[in-house]
């Protein structure tokens, strides 16, 4: 048994490394989706997948980590944990239940310690059909030239600026109109691209291959970023579906109702491309309930402030690198506390939801 503390890494390389140990040490098989680009440290990139129940499992449960790739370190610890977890193992192995683990959705955002893909977008955002035309976030648009100034730091007006925009329209309205998603910036802040991406793509290729037998499909897609440090917000990813959210409720909320970006219940703003959409595409035959669980590391302007950073210096690749390095760490610190008390908390959130998602899925097999 690994212990919790064990689970987690602090590079890409080094979390790919242990949970392809554990897929070893567990028996399981890995599936490898290799990346076309080298990561930070020129190691190889990939989106990995092992699948562990039987064969024609009929009831599945999906654990996704590194949606945005820096929040990979707390997704892997998790599913490394599992791997190793002798108790968790038996509780899906005994209901039949089928379990994937995909390990980094966006493994380059993971080793470059980016919330983004290689493409500079936000894989959550980026779940639409690009067929038809694209939403326009206007009150992004105004705030973005305040976003990412020309220098870094940000000069004492831009500072000012940005204040006295929050302090018209409020922290909660700053938040919306930021992370909501927006398609006309490319070098800006949650971007949801002009097309699918390649972790788009190859997350679809996955569903296709091992998610088309399931005829009721839990999803836990690990976040950190949002809420208070340690804990873990159970937010409803799915549809804007009256039974759906009364399924995860009844699954996950026993102790806390599982919160809604749809009635304003959840810390996060109300969103648009979520990657949920790749299941009611992929896997129309399937009733899906899922929830992001979704682990607060610092305050929102904080946080928000670590992105402007981050995005900064993804159009000046010519900064020092003394404030690279400091633009870096401030990333990881946003979205990791390299604590073992948070860790403790992670991995206990974290496989309580796993439990109970065996269990709803059990429950529904039975109904």
């Amino acid at each position: 048994m690994i212990g919790v503390t064990e689970a987690f890494s602090p590079t890409y390389a080094e979390a790919r490394r242990k949970f392809l140990q554990g897929c070893v040490t567990a028996g399981l098989t890995v599936e490898t989706h290799p990346h076309p680009l080298p990561g930070r440290e020129g190691e190889a990139l990939a989106m990995d997948v092992a699948y562990e129940g039987p064969a024609d499992a009929k009831q599945l449960l999906l654990i996704t980590s590194a949606c945005h790739g820096v929040e990979g370190h707390c997704g892997s610890g998790v599913q490394v944990f599992a791997l190793h977890d002798a108790e968790w193992r038996e509780k899906a192995r005994a209901a039949g239940v089928g379990v994937l683990y995909v390990h980094a959705l966006n493994p380059h955002g993971f080793s470059y310690s980016r919330r983004v893909t290689h493409e500079n977008v936000d894989l959550n955002r980026n779940f639409m059909d690009f067929t038809q035309p694209l939403p326009i976030n206007a009150a992004y648009a105004g705030l973005h030239p305040l976003l990412l100034p020309e220098q870094w730091p940000p000069s004492a007006q831009n500072q000012a600026e940005l204040e006295a925009w929050i302090g018209q329209h409020g922290v909660v309205a700053y938040q919306a109109a930021v992370s909501g998603g927006q398609y006309q910036f490319k070098d800006g802040v949650f971007f949801g691209g002009t097309a699918p991406t390649w972790s788009n793509r190859t997350f679809r290729q996955v569903l296709q291959a091992h998610a088309q037998k399931a005829r009721q499909l839990a999803w836990i897609d690990l976040h950190t970023g949002l809420g208070p440090n340690g804990i873990g917000e159970r937010i409803f990813a799915c549809r804007d579906d009256a039974a759906a959210y009364a399924r995860a409720n009844a699954w996950w909320g026993a102790e806390t109702p599982v919160t809604s970006i749809y009635d304003g219940s959840s810390t996060s703003a109300l969103l648009t491309g979520l990657n949920w959409g790749a299941i009611y595409a992929e896997c129309p035959q399937a009733e899906y309930t899922g929830i992001a669980l979704e682990y607060g590391t610092l305050p929102i302007l904080e946080m928000t402030g670590a992105l402007r950073a981050d995005h900064w210096l993804h159009k000046h690749p010519e900064a020092a690198p003394e404030l690279a390095d400091a633009i870096h760490a401030r990333m990881r610190e946003a979205f990791y506390t390299d604590t073992d008390a948070w860790k403790g908390q992670i991995i206990s959130q974290a496989r309580q939801a796993m439990f109970q998602a065996v269990d709803g899925l059990t429950g529904a097999k039975a109904g």
